[in-house]
């Protein structure tokens, strides 16, 4: 149930804080993507190296101190998440969003999240017991937060009753059942989030390739990658949002195509290539599919066997290079065309010697490395390569990458980002 799911972890001040750590490594035993922000009072009590180490990625501690800022970086990490979970829960944070206070990270992204809450109180019973605080509980309450604890038992001060933070295996637990019901909150007042005529691409037709490619050994087998096809379509559904009118050519993937789309099925590299030019012309070439750079020279009408003689040797001949063959054309030539670059070493120097190589106006690279979960998984890190320079993202769900490339295509498209 929680396999692949992402939680955002706010870690607040009090001796409870330790038992955070406990609950990032059961979710993460769970397959749940964690990432954690700790307000300052949280860094008395457990290190964010600690947490950043359970986590296995950054613990984030202030609010101008995101690397993507100046893209409102905040507001990316608050709806990154498939559920907003504070533990431990202190009387200071209740109070500041029963009021709407923002002056700190934590305080900032409880107010941005498009998705439920979660709190687990942590307290001295007096502090919890006290009128102020079960008012500003009650009514968060009323205002959706889920509530977990807090229990009964001994404190850090000595005294004894309710007020000690729920144990990670319940809060795993509570978070569980959130999850199954569904998370994610409409803006109050069916207000809506973007502008309703807001189509940046309308009129525009963007090519998108998605997936891998299969290239056959005989009747039965074939060469192929582990792309998903995930990001690609991602783009497709992004770019059909802004207004575009959108052809998917798609190598086998097991996920379905966007409504709205051009669909063109394909198996092999020269397919997508074919498919690719057939298209034509477009405004946008998003290459986004991980086609195989080569081929068996000669395929088997029949499935090959095994034999005395050992496995078959098997002759490979190089495939067409879809992006460059798109790039280098001087009739039809998309005014943008765009490149994926999946690499496991230097993203950067390949980024660039791809972009050159290729001719196209700008290469996204991603690590696909397989302690990276990208290829295949529901979140990517890319970095955009341009002639001008690199831009890096922070890690996100493939749908935000997707739709924060496709308003930098629209800006470019416009002459605003070149």
């Amino acid at each position: 149930m929680l396999s692949g799911k992402r939680v955002l972890l706010i870690v607040c001040g009090g001796i409870a804080a330790y038992k955070s750590l406990d609950l990032v490594r059961r979710l993460r035993e769970r397959g749940v993507q964690v990432r954690a922000v700790m307000t300052q009072s949280a860094q008395h009590f457990v290190t964010p190296l600690s947490l950043a180490t359970l986590c296995g990625e950054k613990v984030h501690t202030e609010l101008f101190s995101l690397t993507d800022e100046t893209e409102i970086g905040h507001i990316e990490l608050s709806r990154s998440a498939d559920l907003v979970v504070v533990a431990p829960a202190t009387a200071n944070i209740a109070a500041k969003l029963v009021q709407g206070i923002a002056d700190d990270l934590a305080s900032t992204l409880l107010l941005a999240t498009d998705t439920k809450i979660l709190m687990a109180p942590a307290m001295n019973l007096r502090m919890w017991l006290h009128p102020a605080t079960q008012s500003n509980f009650d009514l968060l309450q009323d205002r959706g937060v889920v509530i977990c604890g807090p229990a009964d038992g001994a404190m850090a001060c000595g005294e004894y009753g309710p007020g000690r933070m729920s144990e990670p295996l319940d809060i795993v637990a509570a978070i569980e059942r959130l999850l199954e019901s569904g998370t994610k909150l409409p803006l109050p007042g069916g207000s809506v989030s973007t502008a309703p005529d807001s189509k940046p691409l309308l009129g525009k037709h963007v090519i998108v390739t998605s997936g891998p490619t299969h290239e056959p050994i005989d009747p039965v087998r074939y060469i192929a990658n582990r792309s998903s096809g995930r990001q690609g379509h991602a783009i497709a559904a992004q770019a059909l949002a802004a207004g575009a009118r959108v052809t998917l050519i798609s190598g086998p993937v097991n996920i379905a195509a966007p409504d709205g789309v051009e669909l063109v099925r394909v198996e092999t590299a020269q397919e997508m290539h074919d498919a690719a030019h057939a298209a034509l012309p477009a405004d946008v070439f998003i290459a986004t599919a991980a086609v195989a750079d080569w081929r068996v020279a000669s395929t088997s009408p029949g499935k090959i066997k095994k034999g005395a003689s050992g496995p078959p040797q098997l002759a490979l001949t190089e495939n067409p290079d879809v992006l460059a063959s798109v790039a280098g054309l001087k009739k039809n030539r998309p005014a943008l065309v765009i490149g994926f670059a999946a690499e496991t070493g230097d993203l950067e120097t390949h980024g660039k010697s791809k972009l050159a190589r290729k001719k196209c106006d700008m290469i996204v690279a991603n690590d696909v490395r397989p302690e990276t979960g990208v290829m295949g998984g529901d979140s990517n890190s890319v970095h955009l390569i341009t002639r001008s320079g690199v831009e890096s993202w922070p890690r996100l769900p493939k749908d935000k990458v997707a739709r924060r490339l496709i308003e930098r295509i629209a800006a470019m498209s416009s002459g605003a980002g070149r």
